[in-house]
C-alpha cells in the first residue's frame, strides 16, 4: 500500500476513534445521569479517565499524521489501544452485562480501516480473548458465586460475541478491500483524466491555427494562444466578452457551413481569416470557432495577380515603346531641319513644339522601357543602415519635404547585397510619396528593422488617404491619383523589388496613416 494512501486511512481511524470515543463518553454520561440517586463511583471515575485517554492518544496520533510521520506502528498502536481501552470499558461498567461491547466491534472495524482483512481478524481475536477473560476471569478466580451466571449462559454469550465479531471481521475486511480497490481505481482514473487534461491543453497552447468557443449567451469563454496572436489580444481581457465584438459578423455564418472568409480589425490591425463555425457538444447553442489568419497568404496572392499582370503589362510596353522610338527618332530629327530651314517666327515656332513634345514622349518611353525590363540589379555588399541614412538626408532639402517632420531610426546595423542604386531609387520614390501625402506638419517615419529572413525598411506617413480599392490597384502602372503623375514610379519599384526577391508591402487608415513595408532578403 502506497504511504499516501495508508496516512489516509490512518486519518479516517483517527477520525473513527473520535466518534467512537464520544459515542462512549455519551453511553456513559447517560448512564450517570439516569440513576441521580447514587454518587459518583470508583468505577465511573476509571470509566471518564479511559474515554480521556483514548482523546488524548488519538489527538497525539493526529498531531504525527500532521508532521507526516504516521506509519503502520501508529496504526497497530492505535488497533491495540482500541481493544484495550474497550476492554477496560467493558470491564468498568458491568462485564459480561457491560452496554459497552459493542465497542469491540468498532476496534474490528477500525483495524479493518487501515490494516485490511488481516488487521481486522488479529483485533477479532484479540477482542474475543480479552471478552472471555472479563467473562471467565472471576469464575475462575472465585470471585462471584458460582450459581450467579449459569454455565450455558457464559458459553452463549461468549460464543454469540466470538462469531458477532469474527463475522464483523470478515465482512468489514472485505467492505475495506472492496474500498480500497475501489478507490484505486477512481485515483488512477483521476491521474488519467489529469493527463489527459494536460495533454489537452497542450494542443490547444501548440495548435497553430486560432479557437475560440462561446457559451448560449454568446459570450466568449475560451482562446487559445495561438487565437490571441492572431487577433491581437489578451485572454484575460476577451473571455466573457460578446462574440461579435471578438469577430464581428461570426454569427452570421451557418454553423456547420462551409468554410468562410472574414475580415476584422482595421488599418494596420486588420486580418483576413479562413473562419469555420461548428455547434459545440455537449452544450446546447455553444459554439466552436476554428480559424487561421489568411493575411500573408492572401497577400502573396496578390501580389502574384499584379506581377502577372505586371509581366503581361511589361511586355505590350516594351514592344510599345521599341515600335515608338523609331518613328519619334524620325520625327525629332525632321522637325530639327524644318527648324533649320524656318523662314518666320511661326514656322519657328511649331517646329520647337514638335521637337519639345518628342522629347517629352521619348523621356516616357525611356520610363516605359524602364519598368518593362528594369536593369539587372548589379549586386553588392552594402550596410543597409548607411544607405538609408544617407538618401533620407538627401531627401530633406526637397521642397516637398519643407514644414514635413521626417524621422529615422535605424538602430540595427543590417547587411545585404542589392543594387545600391536601384535601391536608392526605390526610396526616393517612396519617401517622396510620403512627403506628399503628409503634407505641411505632416510626419514621415522610416524604420528599418531585422527579421528571421529578412530585412525590412518601413516608409511610414501620417497621410493615410489611400483607400482598399485604391490599394489593389496601386502598383499597376499609368495608375495615380495626382495630377500629373505618370503612374510609373510606384510600378517601377515594384519591378526593382521584385527583381532583387524581395516583397513590397503597403497598409493604410485614415486613423492611422499609411505604410510602404520593402522586405529585402538577407
Amino acid at each position: 500500500m502506497e504511504g499516501g494512501a495508508f496516512r489516509s486511512r490512518l486519518v479516517w481511524l483517527v477520525l473513527f476513534r473520535t466518534v467512537a470515543a464520544s459515542l462512549s463518553l455519551v453511553i456513559t454520561l447517560a448512564r450517570l445521569l439516569l440513576q441521580p440517586s447514587q454518587e459518583l463511583t470508583r468505577a465511573d471515575t476509571l470509566s471518564l479517565a479511559v474515554i480521556i485517554i483514548a482523546y488524548i492518544s488519538t489527538l497525539v496520533v493526529g498531531l504525527r499524521l500532521r508532521k507526516g510521520q504516521g506509519g503502520f506502528g501508529d496504526a497497530w498502536v492505535q488497533v491495540v489501544g482500541d481493544v484495550v481501552i474497550a476492554t477496560g470499558l467493558v470491564f468498568l461498567s458491568g462485564g459480561a452485562d457491560s452496554p459497552l461491547t459493542f465497542l469491540y466491534s468498532l476496534a474490528v472495524i477500525g483495524a479493518s480501516v487501515v490494516l485490511d482483512r488481516r488487521g481486522a481478524l488479529w483485533a477479532a481475536a484479540a477482542s474475543a480473548l480479552c471478552f472471555g477473560a472479563l467473562v471467565m476471569g472471576p469464575r475462575l478466580l472465585g470471585l462471584a458465586p458460582g450459581g450467579l451466571i449459569p454455565s450455558t449462559r457464559v458459553l452463549f454469550v461468549l460464543g454469540s460475541n466470538s462469531l458477532a465479531l469474527g463475522l464483523i471481521a470478515v465482512l468489514a475486511g472485505y467492505l475495506s478491500r472492496q474500498l480500497s480497490v475501489a478507490g484505486g481505481a477512481l485515483s488512477a482514473r483521476e491521474a488519467d483524466l489529469r493527463r489527459l487534461g494536460r495533454l489537452q491543453q497542450q494542443i490547444l497552447s501548440s495548435m497553430p491555427s486560432g479557437l475560440a468557443t462561446c457559451d448560449a449567451e454568446r459570450r466568449i469563454t475560451y482562446v487559445n494562444p495561438a487565437g490571441c496572436a492572431i487577433l491581437q489580444v489578451e485572454s484575460a481581457n476577451v473571455v466573457g466578452t460578446d462574440v461579435e465584438l471578438l469577430l464581428p459578423g461570426v454569427l452570421a455564418l451557418a454553423p456547420r457551413s462551409p468554410r468562410s472568409e472574414l475580415v476584422v480589425g482595421r488599418g494596420m490591425k486588420r486580418r483576413i481569416l479562413g473562419l469555420s463555425v461548428t455547434p459545440l457538444e455537449g452544450e446546447p447553442g455553444a459554439l466552436l470557432m476554428v480559424f487561421q489568419d489568411l493575411t500573408q497568404l492572401r497577400r502573396m496572392e496578390d501580389d502574384l495577380k499584379r506581377a502577372d499582370r505586371l509581366a503581361s503589362l511589361g511586355a505590350l510596353s516594351a514592344q510599345l515603346a521599341h515600335e515608338l522610338r523609331n518613328p519619334l527618332a524620325s520625327m525629332r530629327g525632321s522637325a530639327q531641319l524644318l527648324a533649320q530651314d524656318a523662314q518666320d517666327g511661326v514656322s519657328q515656332k511649331l517646329t520647337n513644339i514638335l521637337m519639345r513634345e518628342s522629347d517629352r514622349l521619348a523621356r516616357l518611353v525611356e520610363d516605359f522601357l524602364r519598368f518593362a525590363r528594369p536593369p539587372v540589379p548589379v549586386l553588392q555588399t552594402v550596410p543597409l543602415q548607411s544607405l538609408v541614412t544617407e538618401t533620407v538626408d538627401m531627401l530633406r532639402v526637397d521642397p516637398l519635404a519643407r514644414d514635413v517632420r521626417v524621422e529615422v531610426a535605424t538602430q540595427e546595423a543590417v547587411t545585404v547585397s542589392v543594387d545600391p542604386d536601384q535601391l536608392r531609387q526605390v526610396l526616393i520614390n517612396l519617401v517622396r510619396n510620403g512627403f506628399q501625402a503628409a503634407g505641411p506638419r505632416g510626419h514621415v517615419k522610416v524604420t528599418l528593422t531585422r527579421g528571421e529572413n529578412e530585412a525590412r525598411i518601413r516608409i511610414w506617413d501620417s497621410g493615410g488617404g489611400i483607400s482598399e480599392e485604391m490599394m489593389g490597384h496601386l502598383f499597376e502602372p499609368f495608375f495615380t491619383t495626382r495630377d500629373g503623375g505618370t503612374g510609373l514610379g510606384l510600378s517601377t519599384a515594384h519591378s526593382i523589388i521584385r527583381a532583387h526577391g524581395g516583397s513590397i508591402q503597403v497598409r493604410s487608415n485614415q486613423d492611422e496613416g499609411t505604410e510602404f513595408t520593402v522586405g529585402l532578403p538577407l
